[in-house]
C-alpha cells in the first residue's frame, strides 16, 4: 500500500509540475474566471448614441408618413419598455428575486437590460424625389460628416418599389423595397428600421385596400405566453436555455476531466516504457500496484480538473444570481460517476500505454475508446430533449457509457428515478471492476513486451494468458 500511494504521488507531481499542465490547465481556468467578471463590466457601457437622416424614395406616396411615425422616438421608446417588459417576464425567477443574495438589485438588473437594448436613436426620415439619380444618393453613405454635424449624417437610403403597395397589372405578388446602408451602422437600428417599413408598406395596402387595420391586428396577433413546467414537486416557469446547457455542462465537466487524465496516463506509461523506466519500477513493486499507484496519481489529476472547473461553473452562476438552480445533489452525483467513468476508461488508458512503444502506435487502440465516449455527446440533445427515452434509459446501464448518459438524464428537467440512477451507479461499479481486471491482465504481460504493436486480438490473447 505505501509503495502503491508513493507510485501515485510521483505520478500527480509528475503531471501537475509540468509547465504543459500549468499553462494549459490553470491559466485556462483564470482566463475564463476574469471574463466571467469583467464582461459583465464591459457590457454595461451601453452602444454609442446614432443619430442621423433615413432617406427615402417613395414613388407611391404612402409609405413615408408611416415610417415617420414608426421611428419617432416616443413610439421607439415605447416598444423598447415593452420589449423590456418581456424579458423581465422571460427572465428566471431565481434571477428575478435572488439578486439581492448575490448582491444584484432588481435596479441594477433592469440597467442593464436596458443597456442590452440600447438608446433610442434619433432619426429624420427625409423623403427624395422619384426622379433622383440613385447612384448619386448613395454617395452620402460613404460620407464622414464633423461630430457636431451627426444629425445630418445620411444612415440609410430606402427605395420602395413602385408595386409595393398596389399590384402591377398580371401580377399575383406585391413589389418590396431595396435598402442600402452606412458601414457599421448598428444592427439593432436596421432592424428597427425594417420593422418600420413592413408596419408602413402593410398600412398602406391595408388603406388601399379599404380594410380595417385594427380589426386586422385584433385577429391576427396572438400573444405567446411563457410556457410552464409541471413535475411531482411543483410547477416552474420554463428555462428553454437552461434545460439545455445545464445538462451540457455537466456532461462536459466530466467528459473533459476523465477524458484528459485519462490521456496523461496512458501518455506517462508509454514514456516510462520507452525509457526502460518500467523494468527498474517492476524490480521494486508488483505490476498491479505499479498499475493502481498511476491510476491513483492521475484520478487526482483529473479531481483537480473537475473542482477546477466546477468551481468556476458554479461562479458564473453565483455572478448572474442563478445558483439557485443548481440543484446540490448533481455535485455530489458529479464527483461519485467521474470515480466510475475515470476507473474505466483510466484503466483502458493504462492498458493500452503498456502494450505500445510510441505514442503513434497508442492511435489504433485510443480510437474504440475516444469513440466510446464521444457516444453520449453525439446523443447529448435527443437525450436532453427526451430524458426518459427508451434510448436514454437503455444506455443508462451500458458500462461505460452509462455514467455519462446518467449524468445527462439526471441535469435534465425530468431526472430519472432514484431507483435508476443507483442501478447505474450499481452498472458502473460493475463495468470499473471489469475494466480495472481487463487492464491489469493486458498490464502485467505488455510492460516488458516489445516490437510491432498489437492489435486487439492480441490483447485478448493476453488477457487469456495472464
Amino acid at each position: 500500500m505505501k509503495k502503491m500511494l508513493q507510485i501515485a504521488k510521483h505520478e500527480f507531481l509528475a503531471t501537475a509540475g509540468t509547465r504543459a499542465f500549468i499553462l494549459g490547465m490553470l491559466m485556462t481556468p483564470v482566463l475564463i474566471g476574469l471574463m466571467i467578471f469583467v464582461l459583465p463590466k464591459v457590457m454595461q457601457k451601453g452602444a454609442p448614441k446614432v443619430e442621423g437622416q433615413v432617406a427615402i424614395i417613395d414613388p407611391t406616396g404612402q409609405v413615408t408618413a408611416g415610417l415617420r411615425a414608426y421611428l419617432q422616438p416616443e413610439e421607439m421608446a415605447k416598444r423598447k419598455q415593452e420589449d423590456l417588459r418581456k424579458m423581465q417576464e422571460a427572465m428566471p425567477a431565481p434571477l428575478r428575486t435572488g439578486g439581492a443574495s448575490a448582491g444584484v438589485t432588481q435596479a441594477a438588473i433592469d440597467e442593464a437590460l436596458k443597456k442590452a437594448l440600447g438608446e433610442v436613436p434619433r432619426l429624420e426620415v427625409k423623403p427624395l424625389e422619384s426622379t433622383v439619380d440613385l447612384e448619386a444618393e448613395k454617395r452620402p453613405l460613404a460620407e464622414t460628416l464633423p461630430k457636431e454635424m451627426a444629425s445630418r449624417e445620411r444612415l440609410v437610403l430606402i427605395v420602395v418599389h413602385q408595386d409595393a403597395v398596389e399590384l402591377a397589372p398580371g401580377k399575383n405578388e406585391f413589389g418590396s423595397y431595396d435598402l442600402f446602408i452606412r458601414g457599421k451602422l448598428d444592427d439593432r437600428v436596421v432592424s428597427e428600421i425594417g420593422n418600420g417599413l413592413r408596419d408602413a408598406i402593410i398600412g398602406a395596402r391595408l388603406r388601399t385596400s379599404g380594410l380595417d387595420r385594427t380589426k386586422i391586428d385584433a385577429l391576427t396577433k396572438v400573444e405567446r405566453v411563457q410556457s410552464r413546467t409541471v413535475t411531482a414537486s411543483g410547477e416552474n416557469a420554463t428555462n428553454q436555455v437552461l434545460n439545455m446547457l445545464m445538462p451540457a455542462g455537466m456532461m462536459g465537466l466530466l467528459l473533459m476531466s476523465v477524458l484528459l487524465s485519462g490521456v496523461y496516463l496512458m501518455t506517462t506509461t508509454v514514456e516510462e516504457k520507452g525509457n526502460r523506466v518500467m523494468e527498474v519500477l517492476l524490480s521494486a513493486v508488483s505490476p498491479m500496484e505499479l498499475m493502481t499507484g498511476k491510476i491513483v496519481g492521475q484520478l487526482a489529476i483529473g479531481l483537480l480538473m473537475l473542482v477546477l472547473y466546477l468551481a468556476l461553473g458554479l461562479m458564473a452562476l453565483a455572478s448572474f444570481a442563478s445558483l439557485g438552480m443548481l440543484d446540490p445533489w448533481l455535485i455530489v452525483y458529479l464527483f461519485v460517476f467521474f470515480l466510475l467513468a475515470y476507473a474505466s476508461i483510466g484503466a483502458f488508458m493504462a492498458a493500452i500505454g503498456s502494450a505500445v512503444n510510441e505514442m503513434r502506435d497508442a492511435q489504433g487502440l485510443m480510437m474504440p475508446v475516444t469513440m466510446m465516449m464521444m457516444v453520449p455527446w453525439v446523443l447529448w440533445m435527443p437525450i436532453s430533449r427526451d430524458p426518459n427515452s427508451l434510448l436514454a434509459v437503455v444506455l443508462s446501464f451500458v458500462p461505460p457509457v452509462s455514467n455519462f448518459v446518467i449524468m445527462l438524464r439526471m441535469s435534465s428537467q425530468t431526472p430519472p428515478p432514484a431507483w435508476q440512477a443507483l442501478l447505474a451507479i450499481v452498472v458502473g461499479a460493475a463495468g470499473a471492476y471489469a475494466s480495472i481486471w481487463f487492464a491489469a491482465k493486458v498490464f502485467r504481460v505488455g510492460l516488458l513486451m516489445y516490437g510491432k504493436p498489437p492489435s486487439f486480438g492480441t490483447l485478448i490473447k493476453w488477457v487469456r494468458a495472464a
